[in-house]
């Protein structure tokens, strides 16, 4: 249960960052160490974490889960386990409430098929594909505990042996992260030029014993291409337990600019459900927490309603073309109950913590940590790409 004494401050218009250098433990344990009270004092706010996820952990059933689940993800990816091993052992706090909140809903769902909230989470993503305007443009929407527990890793990993199932050598990447929280799932980009963000997808089954989404994105950060992209999304031999849409693109890709929208699902026969839709050039992606393509039947509640809602606002305006465009979508507030950008006072269960804007000309993220509409931004930072 949440402690009395811990309760959320209003919006703060900060957002820290971290550069660290070292094995896939390094990085994590600095990320940790760096970030303890943000981290602690996130794990005491979770509802999910505090109030479903590590009561069900309690259970004999509910161990079980837990224990498939994270001998499935050591066996892919033991070095995203020593990372995540580091970020508890920095901010010292115990490695199975980070990894149950990495299993995310794939607990409940598994254990009692039921979800842990029903509240309209989700992030709205615009990609826009015109001359000299390529943008990848995300709000990052959370319950409002996540509001103040978030940090950029900013990460250089070298590792002496090829680690996981892809046999990774080096990863140089930069992420907005929630606190606890491993890289890959909210806004990214890494140095291959590899930019996305990530809305998430709440399918209506999920499997204990496969990679939830979660690892699977930051699996993502290591991608040198697209065709990488492709076969970590689809994580052959074991497959996606949740589900999530990626917005993509490759900055050093050969010929015209290219976005992608690919929507995963939940394994079938060992490998994730995936469906891509590719932007041209004068062509445009608008997604939310919806599956628009690939027929994975869905939780029904606030998520998809609020996923409707933001959809119908951004579909009354004109199809997006510039920059100025996209802050119009991205801050709009006049939807009746779920708005685009949302903030609208303390009793809020859900935020717009930060917006993110990709400039794939210019090469530079710009971030807000407000409404883009009625503020500056906080932090523009250049894309730095390896040199060939």
């Amino acid at each position: 249960r949440m402690s009395p004494s811990i309760k959320n401050i209003p919006r703060r218009q900060c957002i820290p960052v971290i550069y660290t250098r070292g094995t896939h433990y390094d990085v994590g344990y600095d990320v940790g160490r760096t970030f303890a009270s943000i981290i602690k004092s996130f794990l005491q706010l979770s509802g999910p974490l505090n109030e479903t996820y590590i009561p069900l952990y309690n259970t004999p059933e509910g161990r079980k889960v837990y224990n498939e689940t994270l001998e499935s993800v050591r066996k892919s990816f033991p070095q995203y386990i020593n990372e995540l091993e580091g970020t508890a052992d920095g901010a010292q706090v115990e490695f199975h409430k980070l990894f149950l909140l990495h299993m995310d809903d794939i607990t409940p769902k598994a254990v009692e098929n039921r979800n842990s909230i029903d509240q309209p989470i989700g992030c709205s993503t615009i990609c826009v594909n015109e001359t000299d305007n390529e943008f990848l443009a995300h709000t990052e929407d959370a319950l409002a505990e996540v509001l103040n527990h978030f940090y950029i890793v900013s990460a250089h990993i070298i590792s002496d042996t090829p680690q996981g199932k892809y046999g990774v050598t080096e990863e140089r990447f930069t992420s907005l992260c929630y606190a606890g929280h491993l890289p890959g799932y909210t806004m990214n980009y890494n140095h291959h030029g590899l930019v996305f963000s990530i809305n998430t997808l709440s399918a209506d089954t999920l499997y204990a014993g496969k990679t939830p989404r979660h690892f699977i994105t930051r699996a993502l950060l290591s991608a040198e291409n697209f065709v990488q992209a492709q076969q970590i999304l689809r994580d052959t031999g074991v497959g996606a337990g949740d589900g999530c849409a990626i917005n993509m693109t490759f900055l050093k890709q050969e010929g015209d600019r290219l976005f992608h929208n690919a929507e995963m699902g939940p394994a079938i026969s060992n490998q994730s459900q995936l469906n891509i839709l590719t932007a041209s050039p004068g062509e445009f992606i608008l997604h939310c927490n919806q599956y628009l393509r690939l027929n994975v039947p869905e939780v029904t509640g606030l998520i998809v309603d609020s996923s409707v809602e933001r959809m119908k606002t951004f579909n009354t305006f004109d199809p997006p073309k510039t920059r100025a465009d996209i802050i119009k979508m991205l801050g709009d507030q006049t939807a009746k109950e779920h708005t685009v950008f949302r903030e609208s006072g303390p009793k809020d269960f859900i935020k717009t913590i930060a917006v993110g804007i990709f400039d794939c000309v210019h090469r530079t993220w710009t971030l807000y940590s407000d409404n883009p509409k009625f503020s500056q931004p906080l932090i523009v930072m250049p894309l730095l790409l390896k040199e060939k």
